[in-house]
């Protein structure tokens, strides 16, 4: 493979003591950006597993409280 020109020329400032230009690089040009931003499938169905959901049984962990006076 070759070297772009770019390459070439920062390996020459490198031999010749003067200052690589890689170094002033940001940390966050090597991060690596593909990561997942929204949930997956799995993950939101996780989220809502132990939640109160209406069933069909009625058996749903609510109550209604009724007071007369």
């Amino acid at each position: 493979m070759a070297k772009s020109s770019a390459k070439k020329h920062r390996d020459k400032l490198a031999r010749e003591g003067r200052r690589n230009p890689e170094a002033g690089r940001s940390p966050f040009a090597f991060a690596d950006m593909r990561t997942r931003k929204t949930k997956t499938k799995q993950e939101i169905k996780s989220l809502i597993k132990h939640k109160n959901r209406i069933s069909a049984g009625g058996d749903d962990g609510s109550f209604y409280l009724y007071i007369t006076s």
